[in-house]
């Protein structure tokens, strides 16, 4: 009896997913549609012409980010322009020979520099020779707290200790209390540290091992701070997403990952569907709700997520970032299928967070 009851729940989920899954396709834009990292409208020009060797419009685009003290838009912006000129420098090294002087063209050869050094085996040694560009880069734009988020990474990948760490800390929050990649950062190094084992250069007798629920305390309590509509509200979700992937520590209960996964989908609320600013935390929002089983919730990021997938932090997981985005769309969506009742074919499908949180039950599935 008990065999026939398992095989007759498994092919009623079959049903339901054959049945449910193409209607909920409905607000999920088709897979050629979707795209990896789209540039918004200001750095697609400056990206175009850094492909013909220009660098005149990522100048104007990071000295204006600069006078306006739009410090989240030049953080983004300085990254991506960095990641360009990984495979296409000539531009960068034609502003540096231009404009050796440069606040904006230090910043983004200071975050280049960093970038390779994390990828080489001798991490440590080229790290500390970046040093002094990351300080050139904070000396040209003394207000600017991009060039301390960079040190903030720096220090992680050269495994200084916490005092130092909280003097750049210190540095970078005089700037901008809010700044989202200075948390994120900072973020990372006590994951680091909590994560690091009693060998590791990180677990020194001055530099005691952090756990999970520290860094849960620190995002939390950054979240509570934050200005509305602050990214800052998702740095619990940064939290839950570094203890399902690099594990080690004492255990978080499932209500403080489900409370900050609860956090950052209200925050996505705020923003316009399909809008690209939100779209790396709402991606990474997505990737802990399927990790928590979320599937309903996970579906409504999916579509305002819309056609802009990031790299972050589906290349976590997979050399293939896009393809893992849509095959987990294409996951999901048939996890919601599987839990919706068998009704007639014309039949449109609830909205799946009606009179629900979207949380997993024990017989959904």
């Amino acid at each position: 009896m008990a065999s026939t009851m398992a095989l007759l729940r498994a092919i009623l989920r079959t049903a339901r997913m054959a049945r449910n899954s193409p209607r909920l396709a409905v607000g999920l834009p088709a897979d050629d549609e979707v795209l990896l990292d789209a540039p918004d409208e200001r750095l697609a020009p400056a990206l175009v012409a850094a492909g013909r060797g220009a660098y005149e419009p990522a100048a104007e685009l990071l000295a204006g980010s600069r006078d306006a003290a739009e410090w989240e838009n030049r953080d983004r912006y300085a990254t991506r322009l960095a990641a360009f000129a990984r495979s296409r420098p000539e531009w960068l090294e034609e502003w540096q020979r231009a404009r050796p002087h440069d606040p904006d063209a230090l910043l983004v050869r200071a975050e280049l520099a960093v970038r390779r050094g994390w990828e080489s085996p001798a991490r440590v040694e080229l790290l500390r020779q970046v040093t002094p560009l990351i300080n050139a880069a904070a000396e040209g734009a003394p207000r600017d707290p991009v060039p301390w988020r960079i040190a903030l990474d720096h220090a992680r990948g050269t495994h200084a200790g916490h005092a130092e760490f909280e003097r750049l800390w210190g540095e970078a929050v005089r700037r901008s209390s809010h700044h989202y990649g200075c948390h994120v950062a900072a973020l990372q190094y006590l994951s680091a540290a909590c994560c690091a084992q009693p060998g590791d250069t990180l677990h020194t007798p001055h530099a005691p091992r952090r756990s999970h629920r520290e860094c849960f305390d620190f995002a939390e309590t950054a979240a509570q701070d934050a200005l509305p509509g602050s990214l800052v509200q998702m740095l619990p979700v940064r939290a839950a997403f570094a203890y399902l992937t690099e594990g080690g520590g004492a255990a978080v209960g499932r209500e403080r990952l489900d409370a900050a996964a609860d956090r950052a989908i209200a925050l996505s609320n705020e923003y316009a569907a399909a809008d690209p600013w939100p779209a790396e935390v709402r991606n990474l929002l997505t990737y802990v709700l399927v990790r928590l089983q979320r599937w309903e919730d996970a579906l409504h990021q999916l579509r305002m997520i819309g056609p802009y997938a990031t790299s972050f932090p589906w290349d976590r997981i997979s050399d293939d970032p896009l393809g893992q985005f849509l095959e987990l769309r294409d996951g999901v969506r048939l996890e919601v299928a599987s839990g919706l009742p068998l009704g007639p074919p014309g039949e449109r499908p609830r909205d799946p967070r009606s009179g629900r949180d979207g949380r997993s039950r024990s017989g959904d599935h």
